[in-house]
Formats: structure tokens, C-alpha cells, sequence
């Protein structure tokens, strides 16, 4: 109770508000962050993100929620709430044509969000739930079976929802419904706007909560989620450089805290749920949907920073601009991509059920598969922010994703690539699909390789032109098989689909363009795609 107390820092300072009697003020233990939302929100003015001020039988803005093995956990969302209204809200099931109260939680004024967990779920049939709030606020959805007799899996994955565009995604609806995956996965950067989590996590859910009301959802936060223009967790420290190359978080641990609370409590438990620096919390897990068992990790979290660690070769210490570096000189001891714990959990996670197909998830890609970053005069010869650095920290992760027989889907570049990394020579790594941005007006990158020709061993199908075995700017091992830069339809932006076959162990990566209607018969993807791979395990 003391540190509820604490956290919401709830003191006895009455406020006046506009036809309100005098109430207690809830003050943030954080300022000049997320102020739309919190302290006497009601009295500021129109928020330019998302309209805070709806109507009473609203404020349940949307639920998520995942279902693992036989345990529901769902995350209720709100909109915020006066002082004098009720922090209560209920979970109903529908069985036998009548709605049934089955669990009552409370709502935290740090994020406006509450959680759900109930242990022995029935996952044989689908059932209907509700969110309710008060006498008239509701939130229905579907939870659905478990699909274990099905021979296919789909999962829509999806990242980077610029702010640039503001409007709502039906294209995406529309898409992902009318293909009606499974599971749809959400990398990271559902907020640009890097103060107001709060507010813009709404506008993320008026834009999309139509995908995941029937299905359940995976979302993990990254950078900008976070505040942050780019994030080198170093395990939690402060830091106190611009931009963040120090490593560590910028911004107040309980907004970092309240951000990974709305989106990813409703995730499985956490594999080690040990607090890091500041006490942030981690959620690194594992979820099994159907005959698929997926990683879910976060590589920025232990990730080093660069700054002081490695000299400088660019306008950045994240941005190395010297084709004549030693990529050797970087790949110092000490340095950490994923963390000692981790890549325990991965070991482990990886012998675990091995009849099931492995998918490890993750905000970004295991190599630099970029060259060109921001605009079209920058081209970098190694990007920091990518997970090719440090080599030996990607290196460890390839070989146990490798171990466990796991591909890999990741978000955050912009850029939509499928390639086959190699660890010790071309070709012996996993698999990995990084899809496009939500919306590519922002941050574009291109994979334009500097003598403008193909590798060895180029992809045949394709008219893409450079295709084949590549060394990246870490001299990672890596082979293009496909990759969509801007100025293609919809400029790059759309959303990645990946069917996994559970009978033939193979997987197969679609990447449709955001203007795509795939209702249509004419309906045509990125060039380069689909490309199916096996899932088999190999020696």
C-alpha cells in the first residue's frame, strides 16, 4: 500500500475544477512528461494527439491480451478518469448467453490501465469477454480457442506507427482482418510521441484496436515508445548524454515502468522478473500459440552503449562514417548486446518442446542491413543502433536462436528485409524477416550497396537487384534475399504476414504495401515476396 502511495503520489491538495466539486489531486512522480494525461488533465486544453475528454460510456478505450499454455492475462485500457470516478473495473465472460463477472481489478492513474490474469483458462472454444466501467462504459472482444489442430498459423507483424500520420490505419484493418491471422505482433515504436505515451498510446488504439479485439496481440515498446531516439539500456542505468549514446534511459523510471506496464503487461510472465537498474521492470518471455512456441526479447535492455566505450568515427558515436575502420576495434570485451540473462533464457527456451517451431521476437535485426539512413547523401558504413554490433554479442544470439531452430521477426528499420545470417560462413545462421514501417514518412533507410552490384549467390526469383552474400559494416556474414526501399508502392510502408505450416515445418514471409486491398484479386505484394523457407531442423 505504501508504494502505491508512493508511485501515484497521491497528496491531500484540493483542486477547483469546471463543474466539479473540490476533489483530490493526483499528482505524477515525474514532470514535463506525459502532462496530457496525468495531474488536472481535464482543465488543459485540446490535445493535439487524441481527444482525452470523451463521453463517459467510452473511457474503456480497448483491451489486450495473450493466452499461453492455459493462462489469460488481459490488459483493460482507459481513457483518463476524474478524481470522483470509480478506479474499478470488471472482466465478464459470455457463457450460456449471459454475460458472468469473473474478475474485478483496479485501474492505475499512471498509464490509466489494469490487468487481468486467470490461471486455467479454457482454451477448447472461443468466448466472448466484456470490459465494463461504472453502469454504462464497455469494451467487448473475443478470446479466442486455442488453434492446436491447425495445420497453418498465421501471425501479422507490424512496427514503427510514425506520427508523421496521425490519421487512422484502415488499409491495415481492413488487410489483416479480411486475412484473419492468429496473432498479430506489434515490434515497437507504437508512439512517436516521445513525452505523452499516454495520449498517443490512445490514438495507437483507435487505429488499430479493431485488429487484435478478436485475437490476441503482442506488443513490446522500443525507443521512441520510451522517449528515446535510439535506446542502449545498459540494465537500467541514468543516462546523461543527448541522444542517449551513453546508454541507459533518459527519461523517469515510472514512465518507463508506466510505458512497459500498458504495453506489455498482459504478456506471459516474465521468464526472470528480476527488476534492473532504477527498478524497471523486464518481460522478456515465451508464449505457445497453437504448434508454435515464440521467443519474445529484448535487445535493447543490457544492450552498451557506445559513447566512451569505442572512438568515434562520425558525426555520431552511434554512426560510423570510416569505410577504413577495423570493425575488430569495436568488438571489445565487456560489451553486451543481450545480456548474460537472456541468453540463459534463450539456451533454456530453446530446449524446451522442441516438436514445436521456434520464433524468436524482437524489436530490431541481428546485422547493419542498411546502408543508407535518414535521407539519401547519408550513407553509414555501420550503424551502432543495429544489432550487428557488438559482433561477439550478436554472434552468441545467432548461434543459441540458431541451437533452439528459430527464425527470427523483428521491426524498427524502416526498411523491410529477409536474410539468412551467417555466423562462422554465408548461410549457416537462422532465418529473419524484418517487416516495413506502419508509415516510412519519418526515418527512411535503403539497402543500396555502394559498387551497385549483386553478391554471390543471388536470389534467382527476384528482380531486385542486389541480392546475394553480403558482408555488412561490422563484416558480419550476411545474405539478402529481399529488401524494399522507399519510393516503391506506399513508399516501403505496410506490414509483414508470416504463415507458419506446422505439418511441413516451413514458414512463409509475405510483405504486403500499406495501399495493398488484398481482398482483391489483383492484390500484389512487395517484389521479392513471399518466400518460403524450411523449418527442419538441420546439423
Amino acid at each position: 500500500m505504501k508504494k502505491n502511495i508512493l508511485i501515484l503520489a497521491i497528496t491531500s491538495l484540493l483542486i477547483c475544477c469546471k463543474d466539479k466539486p473540490l476533489t483530490p489531486l493526483v499528482i505524477a512522480p515525474f514532470t514535463a512528461i506525459d502532462t496530457l494525461a496525468t495531474n488536472d488533465w481535464w482543465n488543459r486544453g485540446d490535445n493535439p494527439i487524441v481527444n482525452l475528454k470523451v463521453n463517459r460510456d467510452s473511457v474503456i478505450a480497448f483491451g489486450l491480451y495473450t493466452v499461453s499454455n492455459t493462462t489469460l492475462k488481459l490488459s483493460a485500457q482507459f481513457y483518463p478518469l476524474y478524481p470522483e470516478e470509480s478506479r474499478e473495473v470488471r472482466l465478464e465472460i459470455k457463457k450460456n448467453g449471459n454475460w458472468e463477472m469473473v474478475q474485478a481489478q483496479i485501474i492505475n492513474d499512471l498509464g490509466w490501465s489494469a490487468l487481468f490474469k486467470i490461471t486455467e483458462w479454457d482454451i477448447t472454444q472461443d468466448y466472448s469477454y466484456r470490459l465494463r466501467h461504472g453502469k454504462v462504459a464497455a469494451f467487448e472482444g473475443t478470446i479466442r480457442k486455442n488453434p492446436e489442430n491447425q495445420e497453418q498459423i498465421t501471425m501479422a507483424a507490424l512496427s514503427c506507427n510514425s506520427n508523421q500520420d496521425r490519421g487512422l490505419r484502415e488499409n491495415y484493418v481492413r488487410n489483416i482482418n479480411h486475412q484473419n491471422p492468429d496473432l498479430i505482433f506489434f515490434a515497437g515504436d507504437q508512439s512517436y510521441d516521445h513525452t505523452e505515451h499516454t495520449a498517443a498510446w490512445l490514438k495507437f488504439g483507435q487505429q488499430f484496436k479493431e485488429t487484435f479485439r478478436h485475437r490476441p496481440c503482442i506488443t513490446i515498446p522500443d525507443d521512441h515508445d520510451i522517449g528515446q531516439g535510439n535506446l542502449w539500456g545498459e540494465s537500467g542505468k541514468v543516462s546523461l548524454s543527448k541522444g542517449s549514446p551513453d546508454g541507459g534511459y533518459r527519461y523517469h523510471p515510472e514512465y518507463v515502468k508506466m510505458v512497459e506496464r500498458c504495453q506489455t503487461a498482459h504478456l506471459p510472465d516474465p521468464f526472470d522478473a528480476t527488476p534492473i537498474q532504477q527498478g524497471i521492470g523486464v518481460y522478456y518471455t515465451n508464449l505457445v500459440l497453437g504448434g508454435i512456441d515464440f521467443a519474445i526479447i529484448e535487445d535493447r535492455k543490457f544492450k552498451s552503449g557506445p559513447e566512451g566505450k569505442i572512438p568515434q568515427q562520425g558525426p555520431r558515436p552511434d554512426h560510423i562514417r570510416n569505410p577504413n575502420y577495423d570493425p575488430n576495434s569495436i568488438d571489445l570485451p565487456g560489451l553486451s548486446l543481450l545480456g548474460e540473462r537472456q541468453l540463459h533464457f534463450l539456451e533454456s527456451w530453446g530446449q524446451q518442446d522442441t516438436s514445436l517451431l521456434k520464433v524468436v521476437l524482437s524489436q530490431t535485426g541481428f546485422c547493419g542491413g542498411a546502408h543508407i539512413h535518414g535521407s539519401t547523401d547519408n550513407r553509414l558504413h555501420a550503424d551502432l543502433d543495429s544489432n550487428g554490433w557488438p559482433q561477439t554479442g550478436r554472434n552468441k544470439a545467432l548461434n543459441l536462436i540458431k541451437k533452439a531452430n528459430a527464425i527470427h521477426i523483428a521491426g524498427d528499420q524502416h526498411l523491410a528485409t529477409v536474410i539468412q545470417h551467417g555466423i562462422h560462413d554465408f548461410r549457416d545462421g537462422p532465418w529473419a524477416f524484418v517487416v516495413p514501417a506502419i508509415v516510412n514518412d519519418y526515418y527512411s533507410r535503403w539497402w543500396w550497396p555502394e559498387d551497385m552490384k549483386a553478391g554471390p549467390n543471388p536470389n534467382l526469383n527476384t528482380r531486385l537487384r542486389w541480392t546475394g552474400d553480403y558482408l555488412d559494416g561490422f563484416n558480419n556474414k550476411i545474405s539478402m534475399m529481399s529488401y524494399v526501399n522507399p519510393r516503391n508502392p506506399s513508399n516501403g510502408a505496410g506490414y509483414g504476414l508470416i504463415r507458419f505450416n506446422t505439418k511441413k515445418k516451413e514458414v512463409t514471409f509475405e510483405c504486403w504495401p500499406r495501399d495493398s486491398d488484398v481482398s482483391q484479386p489483383d492484390a500484389f505484394q512487395f517484389e521479392g515476396w513471399p518466400i518460403t523457407v524450411s523449418m527442419k531442423k538441420t546439423e
